[in-house]
């Protein structure tokens, strides 16, 4: 199989000539780590696609700057009959490449470094670190006892043995290190932070948030950093084999409820979910608040659902002015104008590009000039 030429094109899309990166992602067999995946086939079905059947396919996909969905719900790719069409949201993933390179060089990382890596799924990214790092100074864990057997062979398979740790990211970590990088979205930091050494650093997503943090550990346990001027999405840290029902039921019994006020929106309908520094700072506003949308004929809806009864649904024409219904202890849409109004007010939003100071307790408190809010 003619698999270097795609690692070499995909390594020169992704990082730049002078990167260290470049030569360890050109000799890393990603295929290797992801025999069958899931695309989705619409209606919030997936269909399983098996790399072997179509060699052409399977490198064009294994060596693209996407991510590949390994898993869905509890349903991993690799125990599939080839006629399933599993419905529901991933829970584990092959993740686009130069958003793992984009999160290692976040980590300025550096030879002789211990690295923590949150989040094996495939264990491609796993065996990316350890090209450049060298397997001793590689653990990585995840949460899924099927995803580190799976990764731990592949690993062997080409002849590298990271330590790969079947492990809860929210509970104490396996070890201490110089530097952890995870490649899932966290919503406490305290089980992170407490595995840094003194000075070391770390590189994290937050759950719904979609900002990437980069914070270095004090000697009092508590870590002060930033918020890049660069985002990411990845999938929430999960306890269990799938993420837990969520508002689903509430947004089903609110879809087309008539709302306690029923007002005339001062903005256009958002799809909440792709405005990223909206849908954060609306995180800071009401944390765990989800998002739903939809569009047809012109006609775009959206919604927001919290698990403390809280909902609202927006809908209009295109960029018409919204018939906004709000039910619930909480005015969640009156609340997303806020930010929208600051957003349009000032001309940008705070969090980006905000100080971070991460507590011994894993909360998240962040200031930009006189603006402040704690997350987690």
């Amino acid at each position: 199989m003619d698999w270097k030429a795609h690692a070499e094109r995909l390594a020169a899309e992704v990082t730049p000539p002078v990167s260290r990166w470049r030569a360890a992602l050109a000799s890393t067999l990603r295929h290797v780590f992801v025999p069958r995946w899931w695309e989705p086939a619409g209606g919030g079905r997936w269909t399983l696609r098996e790399g072997p059947a179509d060699e052409s396919a399977w490198l064009r996909a294994a060596y693209s700057d996407t991510s590949l969905a390994t898993r869905v719900g509890c349903l991993h790719a690799d125990d599939a009959s080839p006629d399933e069409q599993p419905r529901g949201v991933p829970t584990s993933s092959s993740t686009m490449p130069g958003l793992v390179v984009r999160m290692l060089r976040h980590g300025l990382l550096y030879d002789g470094a211990d690295l923590g890596l949150i989040g094996t799924g495939t264990g491609a990214s796993t065996a990316l670190a350890a090209r450049r790092l060298g397997d001793k100074h590689v653990t990585t864990v995840d949460v899924d006892p099927y995803l580190t057997a799976a990764a731990t062979e592949r690993l062997a398979s080409l002849g590298m043995s990271p330590q790969v740790v079947t492990c809860d990211a929210t509970e104490p970590l396996p070890g201490d290190f110089d530097r952890i990088v995870s490649m899932v979205a966290l919503r406490n930091l305290a089980s992170v932070v407490a595995a840094l050494r003194p000075g070391g650093r770390l590189v994290t997503t937050l759950a719904r948030m979609h900002v990437i943090v980069t914070a270095d550990k004090d000697d009092d346990g508590s870590a002060r950093g930033v918020v890049e001027w660069d985002r990411a999405g990845f999938m929430s840290t999960r306890k269990g084999a799938d993420y837990p029902p969520g508002t689903g039921e509430l947004f089903a019994a609110v879809r087309d409820r008539e709302g306690e006020e029923v007002t005339e929106g001062r903005y256009p309908v958002l799809n909440v979910a792709e405005a990223w520094d909206v849908r954060a700072m609306l995180e800071l506003a009401a944390p765990g608040v989800e998002t739903y949308y939809e569009e047809r004929g012109g006609q775009r809806t959206a919604w927001l659902v919290h698990a403390d009864g809280s909902w609202a649904r927006a809908s209009a024409t295109w960029i018409d002015p919204p018939t906004v219904h709000q039910g619930g202890p909480r005015q969640l849409w009156t609340m997303l104008e806020r930010v929208r109004h600051r957003l349009n007010a000032e001309g940008g939003l705070p969090i980006y590009g905000s100080r971070v100071h991460i507590t011994p307790d894993g909360a998240c408190h962040f200031t930009r000039g006189k603006w402040s809010a704690s997350y987690g």
